[in-house]
């Protein structure tokens, strides 16, 4: 089987895990049953690391493409989720992650692109990218649960009943409480990235690099000011919901904006 098929499979697993949390929407929460409905989306997540085998090559150089790095930064995300959701109730957030991990293996096999490599460095700068990587999949997962908590939020304030899905979550204080744990991780992992980044690389301002720079510093301080404000003065709500999103966009756009600007508007790597 090519890596194109295992890409296939791997993405209708992540669809048929969906279709099973889906309908695991019409009972009431229960922790028990979070390793059952994602059953599925573990082998979804093993074929879709084997597919990406392709990325390195024997010269020891990596395809740093957009569709290739989507890839990868869906996989790792969807591991977070995995690894997490056996201590936190977090599954519902595959309702997202898993069809889009999906989709985006599909696009990756449909559609060519060409390839930018990218030799692989000293352990240091490897540190720094596993950790830049590890901060936006943690950040990404949060930003999810805040658009949930939002949900759960403007449920209990317009005193709607409760539905399927709002049934199927965990109490809004254990929401939130957890919102800030998946932050706390996501935002000492973006710490360590930024060190690492001004140690170990000669000039995060040059030109080509400024941008992802600035924007991942603006990201920094949104989540920093958010983790203090809670700490110092226990901002939780709305206040939360949106700085938790305006600091995810900004760090989005730190990497997969560029990305797109360089290399299918400006075509350059």
């Amino acid at each position: 089987m090519n890596l194109s098929a295992i890409a296939i499979v791997s993405a209708s697993a992540y669809f048929t895990a969906t279709f099973v949390l889906f309908r695991s929407l019409g009972f009431e929460y229960a922790q028990s049953k979070r390793a059952g409905t994602l059953a599925f989306a573990y082998p979804a997540a093993a074929l879709h690391g084997f597919s990406l085998s392709d990325m390195c090559d024997w010269a020891g150089q990596v395809n740093f493409s957009f569709m290739s790095v989507s890839s990868l930064a869906a996989l790792l995300i969807v591991v977070v989720l995995l690894l997490a959701a056996l201590f936190r109730p977090l599954d519902k957030l595959g309702l997202v992650i898993f069809p889009l991990a999906g989709l985006i293996l599909l696009i990756r096999v449909l559609v060519p692109e060409t390839a930018h490599p990218l030799k692989t460095h000293a352990w240091q700068m490897n540190v720094h990218i596993l950790t830049s990587m590890l901060a936006y999949s943690f950040l990404n997962i949060a930003a999810l649960q805040a658009v949930l908590v939002a949900y759960q939020d403007w449920q209990l304030h317009t005193h709607h009943s409760a539905g399927r899905f709002a049934r199927s979550l965990p109490p809004l204080q254990t929401m939130e409480r957890l919102l800030f744990q998946l932050m706390g991780v996501g935002f000492l992992l973006l710490t360590v990235a930024l060190i690492t980044g001004f140690i170990f690389i000669d000039d995060l301002f040059a030109q080509h690099l400024a941008h992802k720079t600035v924007l991942s510093i603006m990201a920094w301080l949104v989540f920093g000011t958010l983790m203090a404000g809670r700490g110092i003065n226990g901002w939780r709500g709305k206040i939360a919901i949106q700085m938790t999103l305006a600091g995810f966009v900004s760090l989005m756009l730190a990497y997969f904006g560029s990305k797109i600007v360089l290399e299918w508007i400006l075509h350059r790597s």
